[in-house]
């Protein structure tokens, strides 16, 4: 048995040598003090499916065939907004859909065959794609570009922004409102050929607004709390009864891809819960009373905590344990942690595979950097512990010619075409490994552990349950854990460890009549998946 050093203190952990930058521990409750340990039950770990990824030398694409046929629970959303679906979609329109995704964003729907765009569809026509199967992303430039609200690209507009134009002997007609962008999304159930008898109802099953306009200066608070709130009612009222609608924003909390210890302390952001109230002039503008007392957030169906990466999450030769520092796996689930006890709205998150565009960053200028295979298969696998509803995978690319360099391409530094996309073949050999194998237990009726899994480092002698930031910062190997009657399923790694770095940690579950003591296996950085049957 081998040692785990934690400053001066020397602690047992099973085979392996983890090493942490932190002085000391901070000190288990009584509660969690254990001495003799009972039996262990062993996890069966998940298998790996075998696959060779696509070389770095092949660019702009990824085989979606490297792993078989699998579902995505009936209680779970995964939305295909990414790049790359023209590689395989002639061949076989459906297998996205057989790789984890629950619905397609629009963009990269195929033309006339699962949305009609090029006017009205000829009389019969439907669309292939079911309700749930469709998604929409509405970015700013829908609303400043098509009805010239401004306040869409920067909220100082807000307090000049029309709201609807009443109808009256005197009142010029106007696209200009905020009223007329919402009311005008009921024609998304043209193009795919189900409008309901006698009216409109857009049909898409997911409906996302990305409209960030609060991140550089915000002008009249209760302003921008007022469109928002009202925005979001009027959309709903345009839209089917099965159509869930959230945005990028209004968030409880964002900590920008950090995970800190301050964060566990956020209350929920002031446009979250802003309460509609009229101004000096808003009335005037169309502002209903009716909204009076109300938030966005009555309106919206999900909240989109999340975060994106940019190239220091993926340095493995830097250290990530400073409670400012960056680090993939502590970012993913903090943002989760945080906003599930902010806000009891479901959570979806957007995901992108590279790193995201930040000049603040090295190697971040473009989105040169693929996420390396264990954080790549990693955000398949530990987001969905969090117990979030749905994630949206996001490319800034849509269809994907490989080995072919555009000028857009060249101009940007080599991005698009050019970039090596095996990290998406391991973001789906995640999923496989997790619901392929363990859909069943996502099933609406599981518990979500997170920063409750409890855990020992040093043989059983101690047990904790620490946060994402408490792992993080202690450099010590993470572990999650899923209840489902009987059942345990457990996700683990020691993340940015390095090849042929191994070791274990204990985990138990003692609750709800159960005494569940087990050790599980880690190898470098790898996700490891297993399952048990608890016994009483």
């Amino acid at each position: 048995m081998k040692f785990l050093l934690l400053g001066t203190a020397v602690v047992f952990a099973g085979a392996g040598i983890w090493l942490s930058r932190s002085s000391a521990l901070p000190k288990p409750t009584a509660a969690y003090q254990q001495g003799s340990l009972p039996a262990q039950t062993s996890l069966t770990s998940t298998p790996r499916a075998r696959f060779t990824p696509t070389p770095p030398t092949r660019r702009g694409y990824y085989n979606i065939d490297v792993v078989g046929d699998f579902t995505l629970p009936a209680t779970k959303r995964l939305i295909f907004s990414g790049a790359g679906r023209n590689l395989h979609v002639q061949q076989d329109w459906s297998k996205l859909f057989r790789r984890g995704f629950s619905s397609i964003e629009q963009g990269r729907m195929v033309r006339k065959e699962e949305i009609w765009s090029d006017g009205f569809p000829p009389k019969g026509w439907h669309s292939r794609l079911k309700q749930s199967q469709r998604a929409i992303v509405l970015y700013g430039d829908y609303f400043v570009q098509n009805f010239g609200l401004d306040w869409a690209r920067e909220s100082t507009h807000a307090s000049n922004t029309t709201y609807r134009v009443l109808p009256s002997p005197n009142a010029r007609p106007s696209r200009n409102t905020v009223y007329q962008s919402a009311m005008e999304l009921q024609g998304g159930c043209v193009g795919f050929g189900d409008c309901p008898p006698g009216g409109m109802k857009s049909t898409y099953g997911m409906m996302f607004i990305d409209i960030e306009n609060d991140m550089g200066k915000v002008g009249d608070r209760q302003e921008q709390a007022n469109l928002f709130t009202y925005l979001f009612r009027t959309i709903k009222e345009n839209v089917s009864s099965q159509t869930e609608v959230g945005a990028i924003g209004p968030y409880p909390h964002y900590s920008m891809g950090y995970s800190r210890k301050e964060d566990y302390q956020a209350t929920p952001e002031w446009l979250w819960t802003a309460k509609a109230q009229q101004t000096a002039t808003s009335q005037q503008r169309g502002m209903p009373n009716d909204i009076v007392g109300k938030s966005f957030a009555d309106y919206a169906d999900f909240q989109m905590p999340g975060n994106y990466y940019v190239y220091p999450d993926f340095d493995y030769t830097i250290d990530h344990s400073a409670n400012n520092g960056r680090h993939w796996l502590a970012s993913l689930l903090s943002e989760q942690e945080v906003n599930g006890k902010l806000s009891p709205k479901r959570r979806i998150a957007w995901q992108w595979l590279f790193n995201t565009q930040s000049a603040a960053f090295d190697r971040s200028i473009e989105a040169e950097n693929a996420a390396p295979p264990a954080i790549a298969e990693g955000m398949g696998v530990f987001y969905w512990f969090t117990g979030a509803y749905g994630a949206v995978l996001w490319d800034d690319h849509w269809d994907l010619t490989p080995n072919t360099r555009s000028p857009n391409d060249l101009a940007r530094g080599g991005t698009g075409n050019d970039r090596h996309y095996a990290c998406y073949e391991h973001y789906v050999h995640g999923l496989w490994r997790l619901f392929k194998h363990h859909g069943d237990v996502f099933n609406g009726r599981e518990t979500y552990l997170n920063e409750n899994t409890e855990c020992s480092y040093d043989g059983g002698q101690t047990w904790y349950k620490y946060n994402a930031n408490q792992l993080k910062t202690h450099n010590l190997p993470f572990v999650r854990a899923i209840v489902n009657g009987d059942q345990i399923l457990v996700a683990a790694t020691q993340p940015y460890a390095q090849p042929g770095k191994s070791g274990s940690v204990m985990l138990r579950y003692v609750q709800n009549g159960y005494q569940f003591y087990t050790t599980i296996p880690l190898k470098s950085d790898e996700i490891y998946v297993g399952r048990a049957t608890m016994r009483p």
